[in-house]
């Protein structure tokens, strides 16, 4: 009887079990798509140990996405649980501001403010005494769910990224498994204080950086493994295209040294496991209702790649390994260094270029 029961009970969990998998709806509608050949790592990508001499400028520090240097030579970058710290270089962080949800991308404009793309909130800027103003936080009624990236023009225009209209932070895997463009391209006027949506269907929308003579920008489509171009001047003026494409992993954040050469960061190679099921959007659905233990895992790896204004990749550094610095989420140059920002790692690194 004791037997009967039990296999009762194990039949149960099993319908159980499939019924979820495979009948109720889960948290994506997922799509085909059959991702470009990875290429391979020879040329400009060849691996090296370069990453494996950076300095570590900062520790303690709870995954600064993003790293931003004002003129003191103050470090900044935003942690996990909401909050931006600031340090000198080998010295203790200390608290700058609350933001109470995920900072992202950091940029100083000109008046010294800084400007934080607030993956909760939405564009915002901190004073030098750290009170927060929020800049805007939606766009055409659609509110900003992943407030990501920018880069400031030297009239004061921020242009940034939402990366996902749909999908929050946590819920990045999510939005790379579901593969439909929920990102958006925007811009915004300090003067005016208006939002205004340059691209939209984007497919995470993520790194934004302007080039030399900003006359275009580009935008990582990180889930897409490429870089776009939007004209902002001449006769192409309001276009998107594909700047940079077939990148050896996946795109995070950018910026660029002003003199011709942009930087982005990836975080990890490819994932062949994650490219096998992009044609196979029942597979999908499925592993989205995984528990995270058991959905597709990042590579520990570190790499920058350098592009040129030509979209031609030009140089790259690499931590094969991963054990020094790795899960990059972005580079920004500053007075002949590249510091590192990282998504989960507890340190900020720098390297000469």
């Amino acid at each position: 009887m004791a037997r009967k029961k039990l296999i009762i009970l194990l039949l149960a969990i099993l319908i159980g079990v499939l019924l979820y998998l495979f009948v109720i709806p889960g948290p994506v509608d997922s799509v085909a798509w059959t991702p470009p050949a990875v290429p391979p790592l020879t040329g400009a990508t060849e691996a090296n140990e370069k990453l494996e001499k950076a300095e570590i400028v900062v520790r303690d520090i709870n995954g600064p996405e993003d790293v931003a240097v004002d003129e003191d030579g103050y470090i900044y970058g935003g942690t996990q649980d909401g909050k931006i710290y600031r340090a000198k270089v080998n010295e203790k962080p200390e608290l700058f501001a609350t933001t109470n949800g995920r900072p992202l991308g950091l940029h100083f404009d000109k008046l010294g403010n800084l400007i934080v793309c607030e993956a909760w909130k939405g564009l915002l800027s901190i004073n030098k005494k750290g009170i927060i103003t929020t800049l805007c936080s939606e766009a055409e009624g659609i509110p900003f769910a992943f407030t990501n990236d920018l880069d400031i023009a030297k009239n004061g225009t921020i242009y940034f990224s939402d990366a996902s209209s749909r999908f929050n932070q946590p819920d990045y895997m999510l939005d790379a498994l579901e593969a439909r463009p929920w990102g958006r391209l925007l811009r915004y006027d300090p003067k005016s204080k208006e939002v205004t949506v340059l691209a939209k269907d984007l497919y995470f929308a993520n790194g934004v950086a302007l080039s030399k003579n900003e006359d275009f920008l580009i935008v990582n489509e990180t889930w897409r493994y490429r870089t776009l171009r939007y004209w902002l001047k001449g006769p192409k003026k309001g276009k998107l295209e594909v700047f940079a494409k077939d990148l050896p992993g996946f795109p995070d954040g950018a910026a660029s040294d002003r003199t011709g050469t942009f930087w982005i960061a990836l975080p990890t190679l490819r994932n062949t496991f994650l490219d096998s099921m992009h044609p196979n959007p029942l597979k999908k659905n499925i592993v989205a209702k995984l528990p995270k233990f058991m959905k597709p895992k990042p590579k520990r790896y570190g790499l920058i790649i350098a592009i040129n204004e030509e979209g031609k990749i030009v140089r790259s550094l690499h931590d094969i390994d991963g054990n020094h610095v790795s899960q990059i989420t972005s580079v920004q140059p500053h007075k002949g260094w590249l510091y590192l920002g990282t998504l989960h790692g507890e340190r900020i690194g720098r390297v000469r270029p």
